[in-house]
């Protein structure tokens, strides 16, 4: 396969730092990408696919294509005279200290701690005993390689603290290496076991632990090839990898996704199995007793059910097993039968998650988005309602049954991360650790508004500005949402995101159906044959800012990342129009081909597949952002993001979808993509995430015609 590189760029056609959303873009010649002939068909319809070959990742053609690719737009980039300006105020903005909520393992308490621009948190302990002691560094990921592209990604230890298991991640792929440390003695136990994906690490006693992955794609690319049957393993310390007993899965239960977590009493293993990214089936295994059958809590594997406590053969669950918002309920081990599950903690119009702690429920409620916590008794009597700080995000809700007290975060849109301590007997919440950082949230405000999407469907968005915004349609415009998958939006805190809300900006997150935030009925109505709705909503807060002069099309930018990058694609399809700027990440962009790459089948209950019916293959083709395209439209200024160890959402789908966009461009605006090496689903390290930044922000405002001032915040 040939792939025809571009001739070069062609001569700017306007100076940079235009004031006016009239300026011109730069004329781009694109890289000339090779059409083939190859045709798929789907219930008697023949869809063309042009691009397929550069679904093969690994040839030497999609190398070559990739850096035409990168060329171009590091290019375009690289003659935005601000973007250094820019890159310099998000270090500032990023360099200071974050240090996470400690927990407590054994004799020690452990933390997180950044000291600004360190490519990873660095893994710090102290004795608990001892809160005055000099603490000391666990682990460092900062030292796993030069270019800071491996990374910490998940920690377990044993009961008494004595033993640790981490997981580490190379240039962002999912497949994980798993190593195991006398966390006393700070060693490395034995051989480090490989090639296991989207798992934890639960151990049993002091013996051993589980894992899950699954057999590694042997034909094609690793990174690329379907991934089916998930196994759960059981790895005995001392001994090779290759002799783990496999506990659950493989081909005789199948299933995409299996965990296993064994009780804090050691007594049981807490088995769950899935199908799909939502719902599971749940299974409990006495682990002291070899010959003890499976007990089956649940088999309905599109409705959620979640461990949360045992007390002996008393056990505490979550689901939405009738009840779509959640409940937790009881059973006894003995009779697990649903006609037995006994309420603990009823369903509510809000939606519940729950943890333990001390002999304690936290229960977490979303109320429109924001987070409301309430502590109860195991037998569900009410303690108080935790007096959070303010209206935001408040996480880590949650101890060992002996522990009296545990440390809790709390964040909203313009507050960091701030830590607070909480006694378990008395409900108090006490100010722990609250960073600094280089801007006053006293200049923001953050507002919560409800617009009517096209079916009348009241849809919440939050809206961050700096007080005293003019209200006269030229703010430039962040529009960011994801819309899936059950995953609820709540307000957070970014530092880089304060670089553009400081230069006049708009943050605007709506929380669209699709999402969890309303629980399972609104997650549903917003999949397989009602995702529209997910576009709809997502236009529909366009229109809204547009209509009240927030902005207007010329300063709006929409923005989406995995799932999020299908609504982007979507959405500029349907109104190219509608904004000046898209950035669509790491996006599910072939609706017809995502499930036959690496676990994307697991994603068939939200999206449902082409082979389901003619009826599904035609609805997902009529919005599938690569088949969506049309030529001779003019498209907004787009810039695709992906990264060539993204193997959860294949770069294929971005590849495939540039190429096609440029084919079909038919203004002067530009249409890139940014190709990511060694990264993954989402940036490795600070220096990537900064870069990565630096360069949707100043896309974005060259496109807008907005030149920004750093005279006030960058110092040479």
């Amino acid at each position: 396969m040939k792939v025809m590189l571009p001739l070069g760029l062609v001569a700017l056609s306007m100076a940079f730092g235009c004031s006016s959303p009239d300026h011109k873009s730069i004329k781009l010649e694109y890289p000339v990408t090779e059409k083939s002939d190859h045709v798929d068909t789907y219930h008697g319809v023949e869809v063309a696919d042009p691009y397929r070959w550069l679904e093969n990742d690994t040839s030497a053609a999609t190398g070559l294509w990739v850096e035409a690719q990168n060329k171009l737009t590091f290019g375009y980039l690289d003659q935005i005279t601000w973007r250094a300006n820019l890159k310099k105020r998000l270090e500032s903005l990023v360099d200071y200290e974050r240090i996470s909520a400690p927990f407590k393992e054994g004799q020690f308490e452990y933390y997180y701690r950044n000291t600004g621009l360190q490519n990873h948190s660095v893994l710090y302990r102290k004795p608990k005993d001892n809160k005055d002691a000099e603490p000391e560094v666990y682990l460092d990921p900062n030292n796993f390689s030069k270019d800071g592209t491996i990374g910490l990604s998940g920690i377990s230890f044993t009961e008494d603290g004595s033993l640790s298991v981490h997981q580490i991640t190379e240039g962002g792929s999912d497949w994980r290496k798993v190593i195991v440390m006398d966390a006393i003695k700070k060693v490395v136990l034995e051989d480090t076991l490989h090639d296991v994906k989207f798992s934890g690490t639960s151990w049993y006693k002091n013996e051993g632990f589980y894992y899950s992955s699954y057999d590694k794609p042997k034909d094609g690319s690793q990174l690329s090839g379907k991934t089916q049957y998930h196994k759960l393993y059981y790895h005995k310390l001392g001994t090779p990898q290759s002799t783990d007993v496999l506990v659950f899965g493989g081909e005789k239960q199948p299933n995409r996704y299996i965990g296993g977590y064994v009780t804090e009493d050691n007594n049981y293993l807490i088995i769950s199995a899935a199908e799909n990214t939502g719902g599971n089936q749940l299974y409990v295994k006495d682990i002291n007793k070899p010959s003890a059958p499976l007990v089956t809590i649940s088999l309905d594997y599109f409705k959620e059910i979640n461990y949360v406590d045992n007390e002996g053969t008393r056990f505490l669950f979550t689901t939405n097993i009738d009840a779509p918002n959640y409940r937790v309920f009881a059973i006894d081990l003995s009779k697990p039968g649903k006609e037995n599950w006994v309420d603990v903690i009823p369903e509510t119009d809000n939606v519940l998650s729950a943890g333990s702690g001390g002999g304690k429920i936290f229960a977490s409620y979303l109320i429109d988005a924001k987070t409301a916590v309430k502590q109860y008794g195991f037998d569900g009597k009410l303690d108080w309602e935790v007096q959070l700080p303010g209206i935001g995000t408040a996480s880590g809700f949650g101890a060992k049954k002996t522990d009296k007290d545990f440390y809790y975060s709390f964040t909203s849109f313009t507050e960091p991360s701030t830590i607070y301590h909480y006694d378990i007997a008395t409900g108090k919440s006490t100010f722990y650790l609250q960073p600094k950082v280089d801007f006053n949230p006293a200049d923001y405000e953050t507002k919560q508004i409800f617009y009517e999407s096209k079916d009348g469907t009241k849809v919440p968005m939050f809206i961050v500005h700096k007080k005293g915004l003019k209200l006269d349609g030229k703010n430039p415009t962040m529009l960011y949402a994801y819309g899936g998958f059950n995953v609820s939006l709540t307000p957070n805190f970014s530092a880089m995101r304060v670089a553009w809300l400081e230069q006049g900006g708009i943050w605007a997150q709506p929380n669209l159906r699709g999402g969890g935030e309303y629980g399972e009925k609104w997650h549903e109505a917003g999949t397989k044959m009602k995702k529209q709705n997910v576009f709809d909503d997502f236009i529909a807060a366009a229109e809204y800012l547009i209509k009240e002069q927030y902005t207007s099309s010329d300063y709006l930018a929409i923005y989406g990342g995995s799932n999020g990058g299908l609504l982007v694609g979507a959405t500029m399809t349907q109104r190219p129009e509608l904004m000046k700027v898209a950035i669509p990440a790491v996006g599910v962009m072939d609706m017809l081909r995502y499930h036959t790459f690496t676990a994307g089948a697991g994603w068939s209950a939200d999206y449902g597949t082409a082979e389901d019916s003619k009826e599904m293959f035609e609805y997902l083709k009529n919005y599938s952002p690569v088949h969506a395209l049309k030529p001779g439209t003019d498209y907004p200024a787009t810039l695709i993001t992906t990264a060539d160890h993204d193997d959860r959402v294949v770069p294929a789908h971005s590849f495939k979808f540039a190429a096609t966009l440029q084919e079909c461009q038919a203004g002067d605006a530009p249409t890139l993509i940014r190709i990511q090496t060694k990264a993954g689903h989402g940036s490795v390290s600070t220096t990537q995430q900064i870069e990565l930044q630096t360069d949707m922000f100043a896309f974005t405002w060259e496109n807008m015609g907005v030149t920004p001032d750093f005279s006030k915040v960058v110092k040479d």
